[in-house]
């Protein structure tokens, strides 16, 4: 529970920062909104890997951008990319996933 209280500070302090910061989107950048969206979506994927025991979260990198989730890094099983996968399209905001992650042999 430290961690989440912890965690939602630590987003909490950058949206105020952030917040005081006028930025328009382009298609090749974010708005100070979106990006904040998305910094969140990304918190939220790494809790749900943190949190379920058939992922090893620390060998899973998580990317946001508009929406979409991109995986990446190394698993142990099938199962576990198929849990990852799953965990982070179970995540609210979340547009699609990109499961990129690479099973060891």
């Amino acid at each position: 529970m430290k961690g989440k209280k912890s965690m939602m500070r630590c987003l909490m302090a950058i949206f105020l920062l952030l917040a005081f910061t006028a930025c328009s989107s382009s298609p090749t950048s974010r708005s100070t909104g979106t990006y904040v969206d998305d910094q969140a979506i990304t918190a939220k994927v790494k809790t749900e890997l943190i949190a379920n025991k058939e992922t090893k979260a620390l060998q899973i990198e998580v990317e946001t951008y508009r929406g979409v989730v991109q995986l990446s890094g190394f698993v142990d099983s099938e199962k576990s990319k198929d849990t990852a996968g799953e965990l982070a399209r179970g995540v609210k905001g979340v547009v699609d996933v990109k499961n990129d992650l690479n099973v060891r042999e």
